[in-house]
C-alpha cells in the first residue's frame, strides 16, 4: 500500500502549491513512484507541477453516463470493466510521478458517480505506488465524501491568521467526529509575515490542540512565478518559501522513518 498525505484546507490558503512541492520533493528524495491526485474539482494542481491535463475523472463520469444510457458500451465489456479501462487512460505521466486528476463533470447531476470513481482509482492504484499525494477539495467535504478509506499523514494549511486557524480546527474535529482513519494531522502556516506568528495565533494553535509542523514566508517568487504562468515546482530550492517547505517535509519524513519504518 502506498503512504497516503493528504493536503487539506480551505480555498486560498496555498494547499495546492504545497501538495505540488510535495510531490516534487518526494520525487527528487527518491521516494517514486509517486501518485499525485487533484481531488478538488477546481483542478490546477497540473499548473504547479507543470504538465498538461487530457481528461478528468468528470468527464469520464459523463462519458461513461451517456453511454451506459444509451447503450453504446463497447461490445464484451460490462460497464465495470468500462470504467477500469478509461481510468487507465486517465492516468498522466510526469517526471517520477502520475497524475489522476478529478475536474468538474461536464453535465448536470451531482458529483457522487465522480467522487466513486476517485476512491476506486485510489484504491485500486495504491499498490502500485510508494507515495500518494491528494490535494482534497477546498473546504470540508471532501472528508465527508470519504474520497480515500485511509490517510497516514494530512496537513491541515492555515494562512496567518486566527480565522485560518479556526477552519484549519474544524478539519480536526471532523476528523474526529466522522471517525475518519487519518494517522497523523499537522498544520502548516503559510504566508507568515516577516515578524512571524503573533502571541494570539500561537495561544490559538494550542488551544485547538494542533501539532505546528511548520511555517512558510511570504515569497513573492511565488507570486510572479504564477503571474507568469511558470510552474511553482521550477522555482530555485534555495527560495524562502521551497526551503521553508522542505525542511518541514525533511523533519516529517525523518520522524516517520523512525517511527514507522517508512
Amino acid at each position: 500500500m502506498a503512504y497516503t498525505i493528504a493536503v487539506a484546507g480551505k480555498g486560498g490558503t496555498g494547499k495546492t502549491t504545497i501538495a505540488g512541492f510535495l510531490v516534487d520533493y518526494l520525487v527528487e528524495k527518491g521516494l517514486k513512484p509517486v501518485l499525485a491526485v487533484d481531488a478538488d474539482p477546481n483542478s490546477n494542481l497540473n499548473q504547479v507541477l507543470g504538465v498538461d491535463v487530457e481528461t478528468t475523472l468528470g468527464r469520464i463520469r459523463e462519458e461513461i453516463s451517456i453511454k451506459n444510457r444509451d447503450g453504446n458500451l463497447p461490445g464484451g465489456m460490462t460497464k465495470a470493466e468500462y470504467i477500469n479501462f478509461k481510468l487507465q487512460q486517465a492516468i498522466i505521466e510526469g517526471k517520477g510521478y502520475d497524475l489522476l486528476v478529478m475536474g468538474r463533470p461536464e453535465g448536470p447531476g451531482c458529483y457522487c458517480f465522480a467522487n466513486g470513481l476517485l476512491r476506486e482509482a485510489t484504491d485500486r492504484l495504491s499498490d502500485s505506488y510508494s507515495f500518494m499525494v491528494i490535494d482534497n477539495e477546498a473546504g470540508l467535504e471532501h472528508l465527508s465524501r470519504r474520497t480515500t478509506k485511509k490517510v497516514d499523514l494530512m496537513f491541515a494549511v492555515s494562512e496567518c491568521s486566527k480565522r485560518g486557524i479556526d477552519a484549519a480546527a474544524r478539519v480536526k474535529e471532523l476528523i474526529e467526529e466522522l471517525k475518519l482513519d487519518v494517522r497523523e494531522l499537522y498544520l502548516i502556516v503559510n504566508r507568515v509575515p516577516a515578524t512571524g506568528l503573533t502571541e494570539d495565533i500561537r495561544e490559538t494553535i494550542d488551544k485547538y490542540g494542533l501539532k505546528l509542523a511548520g511555517t512558510v514566508p511570504l515569497d513573492d517568487s511565488i507570486f510572479d512565478y504564477d503571474n507568469r504562468g511558470i510552474p511553482l515546482v521550477q522555482l530555485p530550492k534555495d527560495t524562502p518559501a521551497v526551503r521553508a517547505l522542505r525542511r518541514i517535509f525533511d523533519e516529517i519524513l525523518n520522524f516517520w522513518r523512525d517511527a514507522y519504518g517508512l
